[in-house]
């Protein structure tokens, strides 16, 4: 079970969550839908090890993976130098694998700033799913992705068999989900599940 239990997390004077709590199954997709801003982000970060908070717990499974709401593509490598950079050296071999989870067949030798914006997010998402982990936590993974690539990547993800959970705007990618977790804020709230 990933589990958060009465946490607090303030920026400032702005309270981000206050004694939220949620359980979610360590199996299948999660979605996380709520607007802007309500919280989401955060929590994601909470649950990846990279936001502290003031008390509570918070259980996930081992080496949770984050990709971020940014790209973070660094502009001198390559397309397959991003994947292979992040596998062990007795992974290296599975750099076509990823990729073509991603579609990004074809691409190896391209360099970020000749990718669309749509193909740098799918090379991020690669980039993440390549480096394996307990969970995975994708924030905003298929932003300007099209919805049937976007639904054939989900399918692969789906086939890694980790837990995953998500955050979209895309009503398309949360209807492919396992379940919906709705949310509100700030505070973060589930609206209803």
């Amino acid at each position: 079970m990933i589990s958060v239990q009465d946490i607090t997390v303030r920026f400032g004077d702005k309270l981000v969550l206050d004694r939220f709590s949620l359980n979610i199954p360590d199996s299948g997709l999660t979605a996380l839908s709520g607007p802007s801003g309500c919280g989401k982000t955060t929590l994601l970060r909470v649950l990846a090890g990279l936001q502290g908070v003031e008390g509570g717990t918070v259980h996930v499974p081992p080496n949770p993976v984050i990709l971020f709401q940014e790209d973070r593509l660094l502009p001198w490598r390559t397309v397959g130098e991003h994947i292979s950079d992040v596998l062990p050296r007795d992974r290296r071999g599975e750099v076509a694998r990823w990729l073509a989870l991603a579609e990004l067949e074809g691409e190896e030798n391209s360099y970020p700033a000749a990718l669309s914006g749509g193909m740098g997010r799918r090379l991020a998402l690669a980039r993440a799913l390549a480096l394996g982990g307990g969970l995975l936590l994708l924030d905003e993974p298929f932003t300007g992705v099209d919805a049937p690539r976007a639904g054939r990547m989900l399918a692969r993800i789906r086939e890694l068999g980790v837990p995953v959970l998500l955050s979209s705007h895309e009503r398309e990618v949360v209807d492919l989900c396992d379940r919906v977790i709705a949310l509100d804020g700030p505070p973060l709230s589930v609206h209803s599940i």
